[in-house]
């Protein structure tokens, strides 16, 4: 009755059936691992953003990478921007997903260090190849406070460093890069302006960082393991009604190949 199962058809689905069961399954925990770790994230922000601030340099130093656990953690340096040696970063989006630059100005300490502040978004011209009018920070020494963030790698964002741009503009935020273009030692990271906020509005503060919604992982992940489930299930329910067709086919044969008795003679 299975004899079936030997054929070509059914040897490639029964095949893929059993790689597609160990393939979801890994599926679904790597939908829950993303789960976990969007959870773990979104704690760390929480408690970033309630916590006090600190110096900036308690945190980082030149050619140091940013902890985890201090992502987005309020910061506060004292100093003067540095406007001359301020550039652009390609390819950012404001609210509205509007396709601007985000202003990197480096942040003179009082002990010559240099601490990178993104002071926020700003609009594109239309060919992006000429340096945008920027509003100038305000001037003097002055105390600014701001989230403290990690350089940004191709890895992490998925933006390539591409080489070549026009003058004072890069793709990626890199306290390494900047050390080396300006000669200076930089503290490693960088931060995201909060205060003091700009006057009239630009440029445009980034706000903060969205950490109450965990996102669809875990319903995926779950989503997965069903379908992992319904695998084998609908195997056995295919393999039944093959068979059931198989059987109804030989005993339409059988009785067809079955003589009808001839009536008796009268």
């Amino acid at each position: 009755m299975y004899r079936f199962l030997l054929t070509r058809q059914w040897v490639i689905l029964t095949i893929v059936a059993i790689a597609l069961i160990p393939t979801m399954i890994r599926l679904g925990f790597w939908q829950l691992h993303r789960h976990e770790h969007k959870v773990a994230l979104n704690q760390v922000i929480a408690e970033s953003l309630a916590a006090r601030p600190v110096p900036a340099e308690s945190l980082t130093s030149p050619g140091a990478t940013v902890k985890h656990a201090d992502l987005y953690r309020r910061v506060t340096a004292e100093g003067h921007f540095d406007t001359a040696a301020e550039e652009v970063v390609r390819r950012r989006t404001n609210d509205n997903g509007d396709v601007g630059y985000h202003v990197l100005t480096p942040f003179v300490l009082e002990d010559g260090r240099i601490l990178l502040v993104n002071r926020g978004w700003v609009p594109a011209d239309a060919s992006q190849t000429t340096f945008p009018t920027i509003p100038a920070p305000a001037r003097g020494e002055i105390t600014v406070t701001g989230r403290l963030m990690p350089d940004e790698t191709t890895a992490a964002s998925g933006i390539k460093d591409v080489k070549g741009l026009p003058d004072r503009q890069v793709m990626l935020i890199s306290s390494t890069q900047q050390a080396e273009r300006l000669g200076k030692q930089v503290l490693g990271g960088y931060v995201q302006l909060t205060s003091p906020a700009p006057q009239g509005g630009s440029p445009q503060l980034l706000p903060d960082p969205e950490h109450g919604d965990i996102g669809p992982h875990l319903a995926y992940a779950i989503q997965w393991w069903l379908f992992t489930a319904g695998v084998p299930v609908g195997w056995v329910v295919l393999l039944r009604r093959e068979a059931r067709e198989a059987r109804e086919r030989a005993q339409a044969a059988a009785k067809e190949a079955t003589p009808e008795a001839e009536p008796a003679a009268v």
